[in-house]
């Protein structure tokens, strides 16, 4: 969530609008957070690609909690939200956090953890009070730190955690070129490419900001000079009146939130004006035919899905008319190396079921 020169080109349009609350957090005050956290971290110690973690619900102070990693050339590991203590604590020693940042909402699952890991030097709950010298409140902990950016930033990003349904999460690092946080990572030029993220992009983000998808959306729109609006828990009928009011551009779903959609009364459905919609991205399941060809009807061609997986080692793309012309792709391969192999490891011939590889 790097703020850059939009902080300077742009100081007062919204960089992130809560759609709870109406709250708007402009370009100039998220550039003066990001910095007052940075230099926090580097004041605690944190050197290029150390590592903290974050656990909290979304809300109105997220963004900075990424975004001053990444301009300190840090690992951020944002943990899914509905973890237990003993969940959390586990990838907080796994990923060698330093720091946990969290909420009040969060803050006595995070307190059980922290008994776990004492390799967690400090916890700081965004909207809350110091509590003792291990856990401080954000506003008191920054309070007196300069705005200004820190004099040896480096790009930083997040390290996140992937399955864990039939064994412990698995914590993915990527390769962290040693570049200034202006310089985009070469995933971030490939997803801004394809899906079109451009400069006055308004961004609707209905999903959970731990999430891999929603952070490099989110990430993007920031980079590009565009404006999120962040939904604190998706409702379909909020998602609609949501465009509406804020002439939403790009946003990204799972095929889940299309059928909640689909499922409102038709007079509600059509109650909304959604013509500001540009770009609509879905991936994370698979989407039955029927439920994506509704879609394309009543919102138009603008529906692109893809395929892929947190570790970014492979990824396939399509747009709506890609996948009316082949119903049920999840389109090319414009990543990796990908492989259909049988359970012998060898090629399955075309047409036959397999497991996907990507090399």
């Amino acid at each position: 969530m790097y703020t850059g020169k939009h902080a300077y080109l742009r100081p007062l349009q919204p960089a992130f609008i809560m759609a709870g609350t109406g709250e708007i957090v402009t370009y100039r005050e998220l550039e003066a957070r990001n910095n007052r956290l940075a230099h926090l971290f580097r004041n605690r110690g944190m050197k290029r690609l150390d590592h903290y973690s974050i656990f909290m619900e979304n809300n109105n102070r997220y963004l900075e909690a990424c975004g001053a990693g990444e301009r300190a050339g840090l690992y951020y590991t944002c943990v899914n939200s509905y973890l237990t203590a003993g969940e959390l604590a586990y990838i907080l020693t796994n990923s060698q956090s330093r720091i946990l940042i969290t909420s009040k909402l969060k803050l006595d699952i995070a307190r059980e953890a922290l008994k776990e890991c004492p390799q967690v030097e400090l916890c700081i709950v965004v909207d809350g009070d110091s509590e003792s010298d291990r856990i401080v409140g954000l506003r008191e902990a920054t309070a007196g730190l300069p705005a200004t950016p820190i004099a040896d930033e480096y790009a930083g990003t997040a390290m996140l955690y992937s399955s864990g349904t039939t064994g412990r999460p698995k914590g993915i690092v990527r390769p962290l070129p040693e570049q200034p946080p202006s310089q985009n990572l070469p995933l971030f030029d490939f997803l801004t490419k394809l899906w079109h993220y451009r400069e006055g992009m308004v961004y609707l983000s209905p999903a959970p900001l731990y999430h891999s998808a929603p952070q490099a959306a989110v990430n993007l729109t920031i980079r590009m000079g565009g404006t999120v609006v962040i939904m604190e828990s998706f409702d379909p009928e909020r998602y609609l009146a949501l465009v509406e009011k804020w002439g939403i551009t790009h946003s990204q779903l799972v095929p889940t939130m299309f059928s909640r959609l689909l499922k409102l009364p038709e007079q509600v459905r059509t109650r909304y004006d959604l013509s500001t919609l540009e770009i609509a991205i879905h991936a994370a399941a698979p989407c039955p035919a029927l439920v994506k060809d509704d879609m394309i009807k009543w919102w138009g061609p603008i529906i692109h899905e893809y395929y892929g997986a947190t570790e970014g080692l492979g990824f396939t793309a399509c747009n709506s008319e890609e996948w009316l012309a082949h119903r049920g792709t999840v389109g090319r391969v414009l990543l990796g190396d990908l492989h259909i192999l049988d359970e012998n490891m060898q090629p399955c011939p075309k047409g036959t079921p397999g497991t996907v590889w990507f090399k």
